[in-house]
């Protein structure tokens, strides 16, 4: 064996398999870097104490100290060995494999080296081992007893790690507080809430107690159910409350909503005057737990206020608020100027009288949509259109094959619909709101009883809404040319005429 002068016949060994590891490990641990510098500025002193032991040893006076310093010296080298050994192994050579060990077991087994060099130093230095052992066992019971909440915060951090039962990154909720788990020491689990909180809680009280783990990826579908709830008006029908909500969540494209299971809406109780509804939807990242309640809440409300359905309030409330005729000509006169000024800037009434606007604009109905809400539906028959005031909202259309295409964006004093309402043709394209949105619904009713006073409306409508076809055919073509197709022809002002009074039975 290599021998050097001075330093004890293990030093060489031990400096081979520290730079030999040290080859292996220190490229691959970038994050512990600091630590393998440590390390080995403690190796290198430990081989300093071995080499200062050599130089005391040809002094006989120093001769038991000197035996006592390398003994330490080469203790202490063995440790360095064995510290960067666990790292080789169980940090660089297991991963690769592709086999994973919890940190906490690789830590005990890097111990237990600890303690079985430890031994065997002992033995080499002529400690009689039977007798250690005897009072180690002594020693062993009265620190468990002494220590009994301190071992169990290990053991508790061990079985955690070693039956994957939590693992960091997961999301997990106990009693009243709820976060993501960062960390898994041997002493406590580590837990940073959504507001930014780190909360240490005892690996212990994780054994003892209950805790729920939210959104679990180890299940088929990770999701967590989240209850949004609702009161309404004992004189709205049940089953047409939960079909109108169930069916606008399903069609809304919200952010974090899990798409199956579908959001299910049920009656749950009955209050005085009121029914208790609550709406479930399934949640993909719990981080976002408020944030997408809001936004379910928000599509709730837009869905109620459509269809002319108000929260309900308790039968107890009393309002004392005292509304004068003034204040109440005030706030309509305010609604009909809205009113007015989104008529104005439609194309399609252009030619209407101011009686007839007003006429019209009496027949409104508010019809707020939130982002990801479907307004119109390709192919779908409704006899309305809609005067977008605020937000924006995206047409697309969806050919016989292939990916659907956007067609066009349309903000504040733009028109959904027109045609469905003028001609009761199906939907060219399905419209979808890209932003909150503020609107105003015109049905077939209120029409009607303006352009049956002027019949002669039938024939300047049927212009504008030949130029909103064509419009469409122009987007459409594309897709018919790159198919060898022959584009649906377009109805000439004629045609599209003589259907508008079909329609409202002009004639």
């Amino acid at each position: 064996m290599l021998h050097i002068p001075y330093l004890s016949p293990e030093a060489p060994l031990t400096i081979i398999l520290v730079v030999t590891l040290l080859v292996f490990i220190f490229g691959p641990l970038k994050a512990l870097r600091r630590s393998l510098v440590n390390t080995s500025v403690f190796f290198l002193a430990c081989l300093l104490g071995d080499l200062l032991a050599g130089l005391m040893s040809g002094n006989a006076p120093g001769h038991a100290a000197a035996n006592g310093l390398r003994q330490l010296a080469v203790f202490g080298q063995g440790l360095a060995v064995i510290r960067f050994a666990g790292l080789a192994f169980f940090n660089v050579a297991l991963p690769r494999a592709k086999l994973r060990i919890s940190g906490i077991l690789a830590d005990i087994l890097v111990i237990i080296g600890y303690v079985g060099w430890g031994f065997i130093r002992l033995n080499v230095a002529g400690v009689e081992l039977t007798h250690l052992f005897a009072t180690s066992a002594i020693l062993t019971a009265v620190l468990a007893i002494s220590m009994q909440d301190t071992l169990g915060n290990l053991l508790g951090g061990l079985a955690l790690q070693m039956d994957n039962s939590l693992e960091i990154g997961d999301w997990i909720k106990i009693d009243d507080l709820s976060g993501r788990v960062t960390d898994i020491q041997w002493r406590y689990t580590a837990i940073v809430t959504r507001n930014g909180e780190k909360a240490v809680v005892p690996n212990s009280q994780l054994m003892k107690g209950r805790y729920y783990i939210l959104c679990d990826k180890n299940a088929e579908q990770p999701a967590w159910r989240r209850s949004i709830d609702f009161n309404i008006d004992l004189a709205v029908p049940p089953g047409r409350l939960i079909e109108m909500i169930e069916t606008d969540l399903a069609a809304a494209a919200i952010a974090n909503v899990a798409a199956t299971p579908a959001p299910s809406c049920v009656l749950m109780a009955f209050g005085p005057g009121y029914a208790h509804y609550v709406l479930r939807y399934w949640l993909l990242n719990p981080r976002l737990d408020d944030p997408t309640d809001s936004a379910v809440r928000t599509h709730i409300l837009a869905a109620l206020q459509r269809n002319g359905i108000r929260l309900a309030t308790d039968d107890h409330t009393i309002h004392l608020v005292k509304e004068g005729v003034a204040h109440r000509e005030a706030v309509q006169g305010r609604e009909m100027a809205r009113r007015l000024q989104a008529i104005n800037g439609i194309e399609l009434f252009a030619r209407l009288s101011d009686d007839e606007k007003r006429q019209l604009a009496e027949h409104l109905t508010n019809a707020p949509f939130a982002c990801g809400d479907v307004i119109t539906r390709q192919g779908a028959i409704a006899h309305w259109l809609y005067i977008v005031v605020s937000g924006e909202a995206e047409a697309w259309w969806q050919p016989p094959q292939g990916p659907r295409r956007l067609l066009e964006k349309r903000g504040p004093g733009s028109v959904f619909g027109e045609i469905g309402l003028m001609t009761g043709a199906p939907r060219r394209a399905t419209v979808i709101a890209s932003t909150d949105m503020e609107a105003y619904r015109l049905d077939k009713e209120g029409f009607q009883s303006v352009i049956r006073q002027r019949p002669e409306l039938a024939d300047s409508l049927s212009q504008i809404l030949e130029r909103r076809l064509q419009r469409f055919a122009e987007l459409e073509r594309g897709y018919h040319e790159g198919r060898n197709e022959a584009p649906q022809s377009i109805p000439g002002s004629a045609a599209i005429g003589r259907k508008i009074r079909e329609f409202f039975a002009l004639d």
